[in-house]
């Protein structure tokens, strides 16, 4: 057992809820933790350390909805370039998005010029209503990039979108170049990151192609 304030419980709780976030996430809905109720590690030989977690995790637009969680987390021993394996059930029902992402879905398509928006959330930390959806795309794909890319000594976090830029497809799929700003929180460092994202209501978000930037900010 780990008290759940241990730091490597919490960097295991971080992967866990962004591969949620990426799984479940979209324009409609973000994910965050609200607590870290349980955790236990396990070394399996040869292996890695696995993470046995339990969670309750909010809606970031409805605080008042949560949903427990229990997940498990696998850190391969000696491999940088394997992202962990997780599993994650979640046990209960988050409020329905269907309406909110179809209105996103034909606002963006029936927009005569490309969005092109930065600096979200802004310096005082404040998010344009008509921008939220896009904020919330950044924050469903930043959850794949934290669930690729974390060790068990990086914790990562969505400080902010520098820059995003819808780019139009012949397909149905919408589309948005983000270079998103990573706080690792370990090392302090601010990672400049670029994301495509793919979403579609009835599909979801899908990110084909990311990329660490060089340098950080």
């Amino acid at each position: 057992e780990l008290p759940p304030s241990h730091f490597s419980a919490g960097r295991a709780a971080a992967v866990a809820v962004g591969y949620l976030r990426y799984l479940r996430g979209g324009p409609g809905q973000g994910l965050e933790l609200r607590a870290l109720r349980r955790a236990r590690r396990q070394d399996i030989n040869d292996v890695g350390h696995k993470y046995y977690l339990e969670l309750e995790l909010e809606d970031v637009l409805d605080k008042g909805r949560t949903v427990n969680c229990t997940a498990e987390v696998l850190y391969h021993l000696g491999s940088k370039g394997t992202a962990p394996d997780v599993q994650a059930t979640v046990q209960g029902e988050l409020r329905s998005t269907e309406e909110a992402d179809k209105e996103f879905y034909h606002r963006i398509r029936s927009l005569e010029k490309e969005l092109v928006a930065e600096n979200i959330p802004d310096s005082q930390g404040n998010v344009p209503p008509e921008l939220e959806p896009i904020h919330l795309l950044a924050w469903a794909a930043s959850g794949y990039v934290i669930w690729q890319n974390s060790t068990e000594n990086t914790k990562f976090h969505l400080a902010q979108v520098k820059h995003v830029k819808q780019v139009k497809r012949s397909d149905e799929d919408l589309q948005f170049d983000y270079v998103l700003l990573l706080h690792e929180m370990v090392s302090q460092e601010v990672i400049p990151w670029e994301v495509t994202v793919l979403w579609h209501p009835q599909r979801g978000a899908r990110v084909p192609r990311d990329r660490r930037q060089p340098g950080h900010a």
